[in-house]
């Protein structure tokens, strides 16, 4: 069975940092981009950031440009966001996803349409 399962989110003060990890198993994402994305209550699901198959090349939405970081350990079948100076707008359920598409290259990351596996989420709670 394929999987991909988040975890690392949690309460935290605005300003302060949280790392998420997505796991993958039953499966090598080696060859995929992966991507993170966001829903918070009463909100459309939106693009955070990912990174090419290669990990080469990262894409970040505006408003996380700059304190977000994606990166990704091939050999631990892992991708990580490492979220500092947070604020509570990025309150929200974060999701990892890997895109369908292998060995793809610098286009259409933002969208979820290219993603077809999906974590079960997990929680990002921001206080003010």
């Amino acid at each position: 069975q394929v999987q991909l399962v988040e975890s690392g989110g949690g309460l935290v003060q605005a300003g302060g940092s949280l790392r998420l990890s997505c796991a993958g198993s039953g499966r090598t994402f080696s060859s995929n981009a992966m991507g993170w994305f966001r829903q918070a209550p009463g909100k459309e699901r939106e693009f955070v950031a990912a990174i090419s198959w290669s990990g080469a090349t990262t894409f970040y939405a505006d408003s996380v440009k700059g304190r977000f970081t994606i990166s990704r350990d091939k050999a631990k079948n892992t991708v990580l966001l490492q979220m500092n100076s947070l604020k509570p707008e990025d309150t929200a359920v974060y999701y990892c996803a890997a895109d369908k598409r292998p060995f793809t290259t610098g286009s259409g990351y933002s969208g979820p349409d290219v993603y077809n596996y999906w974590g079960q989420g997990t929680q990002v709670t921001v206080s003010s």
